[in-house]
């Protein structure tokens, strides 16, 4: 049988920083699409999401991280210029002072209300249905 040809499978993190009111650590992108984002890249062959999420939080900002919730999974066909890209994605709690490292050119820590820089991907509503989140306690809603 041949193989189904299916989306990729990314997972991002909002990170809150508790030693900081909460605000969100974003980093830039090294690699195109330029710009602002949320921690996060690609889940490897035989691993969780979770997992995945947490590792790539390490490896983009260097924080340790505590996966809260999962706010909701994004599978716009065009929120990604490189292709076809399907992502869970988590709030998680860290304390530290976050590092820029493997794909991040730059690390910042922002309020999440307030951010000032253009964002990659569909990060800006992503981060409409955080504040959504915050302000009511319900997850991203499902969009068809």
């Amino acid at each position: 049988m041949q193989r189904p040809v299916t989306p990729l499978l990314a997972v991002d993190t909002i990170i809150r920083l508790l030693d900081h009111d909460n605000k969100i650590v974003l980093i830039e992108r090294k690699n195109p699409p330029y710009g602002w984002a949320l921690p996060g890249g690609f889940v490897d062959v035989g691993e969780r999401l979770e997992v995945a999420a947490v590792r790539e939080a390490k490896e983009e900002t260097c924080l340790d991280v505590d996966l809260v919730a999962l706010l909701g999974i994004y599978s716009d066909p065009t929120r990604d210029p490189r292709g076809h890209t399907v992502t869970p994605v988590y709030i998680a709690d860290a304390r530290g002072e976050p590092v820029a490292a493997d794909d991040a050119k730059n690390v910042k820590i922002f309020d999440a209300v307030n951010i000032d820089q253009p964002l990659a991907f569909d990060h800006e509503l992503i981060l409409s249905d955080y504040h959504h989140y915050l302000e009511t306690g319900e997850l991203a809603p499902l969009r068809y």
